[in-house]
């Protein structure tokens, strides 16, 4: 089925691509590029079966549940169907949902969804991504509303814009922005007792993730003997991609299934990035 949605989907974009400027399938093609890879959205939103299983042929019409003590939230249909995705919003409506966390009535976008993130993702980047969900196929999926056990902020600051993503000849610079925009730290990142980023100790891993998999601990990440000192480019780039240096194949939620589409000179980029942090204790459990 997975195959047959992504058939299904190419076929759209394609007709869409059709009747569009060369500017707009550029824009589409950049779009499908950070969706499908560093930016990796379908890890969440993509529908997924009781085993946490993806349903490719439901596309990002959402439903995935995050049953954490300070909230139980539902990953939100993000296809264009005008009833329960986002058909009637404005790209200027996406853009401040993606980039600030505020929908269109006002309300605020919590966890899991890493806004503080994405508040650092370009403005060519943010009007690709919503471009390429634009063209997605329309799913209806009435999605559960999230509660939540702690307050949300009244906003995570001013509005986001005039963003633009360093060069990537600034190898590190751009390793940086990928992370970010791959929210890699929000799960490699230690977390305090009220569930702050602990961003002194960026990195340090720690965090607990279970699910349908079992546990999984989030890595260090920093060139650390408890981290990735002593791992070559080569292998930190294939652990991004989901294998282990012992040819295991890592546990969920990160987006191995996304990021193994990452291209070559990004996860160069990314992997310089890794090395160029300042070294940490490894902050979970051995």
């Amino acid at each position: 089925m997975g195959t047959l949605f992504r058939m299904a989907t190419g076929v759209l974009l394609m007709a869409q691509i059709g009747t569009s400027s060369g500017q707009d399938v550029a824009r589409i093609a950049r779009g499908k590029y950070l969706m499908e890879g560093v930016v990796a959205c379908g890890n969440c939103h993509i529908a997924r079966g009781e085993k946490g299983e993806p349903i490719f042929s439901r596309g990002l019409s959402g439903g995935m549940v995050f049953d954490e003590p300070p909230f139980k939230a539902y990953a939100p249909n993000i296809t264009p169907d005008p009833e329960t995705g986002i058909g009637k919003w404005t790209d200027a409506q996406l853009g401040k949902a993606i980039r600030e966390g505020i929908r269109p009535d006002g309300s605020i976008i919590g966890p899991p969804m890493p806004i503080e993130f994405y508040r650092r993702m370009s403005d060519a980047d943010l009007a690709a991504i919503i471009a390429y969900l634009r063209v997605q196929p329309p799913v209806k999926n009435a999605v559960e509303k999230s509660k939540y056990n702690i307050p949300l902020p009244p906003n995570y600051g001013p509005a986001v814009k005039g963003i633009r993503a360093p060069s990537p000849k600034e190898t590190i610079k751009y390793g940086e922005y990928l992370a970010n925009i791959g929210h890699c730290m929000e799960c490699h990142t230690p977390r305090d007792e009220k569930g702050m980023l602990q961003l002194t100790r960026l990195g340090a891993g720690g965090q607990v993730f279970k699910g349908p998999w079992g546990e999984s601990v989030a890595r260090n990440l920093t060139p650390h003997e408890s981290g990735l000192k002593g791992w070559n480019k080569t292998e930190i780039a294939l652990a991004i991609r989901g294998i282990g240096k012992n040819g295991a194949h890592y546990k969920p939620p990160m987006a191995f299934d996304w990021y193994k589409n990452i291209n070559a000179s990004d996860m160069n980029a990314l992997v310089a990035y890794l090395g160029s942090l300042r070294p940490q204790p490894f902050a979970g459990r051995e």
